[in-house]
């Protein structure tokens, strides 16, 4: 089955890689014998064969039976027979020598009966149909189609629809790639300016240095961008730095102006006290000699008049003072968590820039592997891709299932499964995914 493999590939399979260690050429030669013998050899019958079973001179036992999941096909006056993995000389032999012990009775058209004594020579077996092969990868129309012996792989592409990276059925690669390439470029801008973004956020949390163009040289655009982002991000920079600082000298400036309040508000009340504490004593004294006849009533009532207004005032000057204090303290809370605020909405901020940073690598990958895709599909319709073929087939052998390498002249077998891979070797664009495979990880 595989002759014309072997004529073009004689050593694959045989010595592999280390045929060019080979010296002696006798030795190849009893090889190829052995490969050639090999494959001539006679097909076996497996699961998914339907095979044809007929008796010379009894057309009532013509049958066709597929060989079942258990290697058994079913058959009248014999049963169940187990045929996979047999050839079929063996299988007529078998099944030859289980109805020679039958006895058909095989009517006439005139209605009587003939007992027919069956000889095993009598019996034949073909394969009515094989097992389907398989064609997968870069062809126009893979899947199942059925073998016809001798079949090659250029046939079964042919059958397939030859060779087509376009099976996918995307639009016009031309104008696509273009569409790809803007969107490369939007990507990779966004890209830089996340990076620029994280750095500084990482600087405003004094966990990073500040932003060079040195880091950001392995980007794939252009200088001026570049610049300008690193420009927006350390301006930006610069402008919530000094917005912070005054934000914070505001409140240092508050505390300290308010601690001054409180300081003459304190002395004030001090004063206020003692004055309201002499009015008493006043006021005491003139009760003292009012009860004795010595001063008369207007004197008294002034006296009262002054303690209830020291009073008066005392009393304010002490509600003033809660609320300055009071004041005070929300000021002090507000300069205590300014910095906690800050770093914790930089944090916030720095989380959601690393989430933004990896969408936009994976995007870039993405776009990166169509724009390869639709580079192979422009080489394809430039200079078409049959040389560049990549031909394997997947075949289920006694010893397992194994994969041959092979071209298009190579024979195949029931059951074959054909894997077809059309290579682009030019890749315009394995510097820019290069470029992203070096950017750093921010995270």
């Amino acid at each position: 089955m595989l002759s014309s493999t072997l004529r073009n590939r004689p050593y694959i399979g045989v010595f592999g890689s280390n045929l060019s260690r080979c010296v002696k050429w006798g030795l190849v030669a009893v090889s190829l014998t052995i490969f050639a013998t090999q494959a001539k050899a006679e097909y076996m019958v497996n699961v998914g064969d339907v095979l044809e079973i007929a008796v010379a001179g009894v057309p009532e036992l013509r049958q066709r039976a597929a060989v079942q999941i258990d290697g058994n096909v079913s058959l009248p006056l014999v049963g169940t027979v187990p045929v996979a993995g047999l050839t079929l000389p063996q299988i007529r032999s078998k099944i030859g020598t289980a109805l020679a012990s039958k006895v058909f009775r095989q009517r006439n058209p005139d209605g009587h009966e003939n007992a027919v004594v069956i000889d095993a020579d009598e019996v034949t077996a073909t394969v009515a149909e094989y097992r389907p092969i398989y064609v997968n990868g870069d062809v126009s129309k893979p899947g199942e189609y059925p073998y016809r012996p001798a079949t090659t792989a250029r046939q079964l592409i042919a059958v397939a629809g030859g060779y087509d990276v376009m099976h996918m059925r995307m639009n016009n690669p031309y104008l696509e790639s273009a569409d790809l390439r803007s969107l490369y470029g939007s990507l990779w801008t966004e890209f830089a300016k996340e990076q620029a973004r994280i750095w500084r956020i990482k600087t405003e949390l004094g966990e990073g240095s500040q932003i060079d163009l040195v880091n950001m040289k392995d980007v794939p655009i252009s200088f001026s961008t570049i610049s300008e982002i690193v420009n927006t991000e350390t301006e930006y920079l610069k402008t919530k730095e000094s917005d912070y600082q005054r934000e914070k000298s505001f409140l240092q400036r508050g505390v300290r102006e308010g601690d001054d309040h409180v300081n003459v508000l304190t002395a004030q009340q001090k004063t206020e006290e003692e004055a309201y504490q002499a009015d008493l004593d006043d006021l005491q004294k003139v009760n003292d000699l009012f009860g004795k006849g010595a001063l008369v009533s207007p004197r008294v009532t002034d006296a009262r008049r002054a303690v209830l207004s020291s009073s008066t005032r005392k009393l304010q000057t002490q509600a003033q003072l809660m609320q300055v204090k009071t004041q005070q303290d929300e000021l002090k809370r507000k300069l205590e968590k300014l910095d906690d605020q800050r770093r914790l909405e930089l944090l916030r901020e720095l989380q959601e820039a690393s989430v933004t940073l990896n969408e936009t690598r994976t995007r870039l990958q993405g776009v990166g592997e169509k724009l390869q895709y639709t580079a192979m599909v422009r080489s394809q319709l430039v200079r078409g891709a049959g040389d560049k073929a990549e031909i394997a087939i997947i075949r289920k052998s006694q010893k397992g299932e194994e994969r041959i390498v092979a071209d298009e002249d190579a024979e195949l077998q029931p059951g074959d499964t054909v894997e077809v891979a059309l290579r682009y070797q030019d890749a315009p664009d394995a510097a820019l995914q290069g470029s992203l495979k070096a950017q750093p990880n921010t995270q």
